[in-house]
């Protein structure tokens, strides 16, 4: 991936919108910050993604920026309903990807 993965990060945030048929705002600060361990450059790039991951607005690499967008909740609820994205979902088959080997539960976390 490189030290700059941001086409990477932005796609993921896309499919997730996608997936979920829903508006996502995906949120990066900019500039550099220093530590012990390095330094860390952020390039920005917020964006607010549309229901099927497109992208309809997008700050800059450089200076803090707000970006804005408006949807029609209806027609995302319509767009929800008429794709089965929701509707054909299996959550019984869910169980074993919470397991180790596809049987035995994980340990319960401390």
């Amino acid at each position: 991936i490189g030290s700059d993965c941001h086409g990477h990060w932005q796609r993921a945030m896309q499919g997730h919108a996608a997936e979920n048929l829903t508006p996502l705002v995906a949120a990066n600060r900019v500039g550099t910050e220093s530590g012990t361990l390095g330094t860390t450059n952020f390039w920005g790039r917020s964006f607010i993604a549309g229901p099927t991951g497109e992208i309809v607005a997008e700050a800059g690499s450089e200076d803090e920026t707000v970006i804005l967008a408006s949807f029609d909740l209806a027609a995302i609820r319509e767009m929800r309903a008429n794709w089965g994205v929701f509707r054909d979902r299996r959550p019984d088959l869910y169980a074993p990807l919470l397991t180790l080997d596809g049987e035995h539960p994980l340990a319960p976390s401390v």
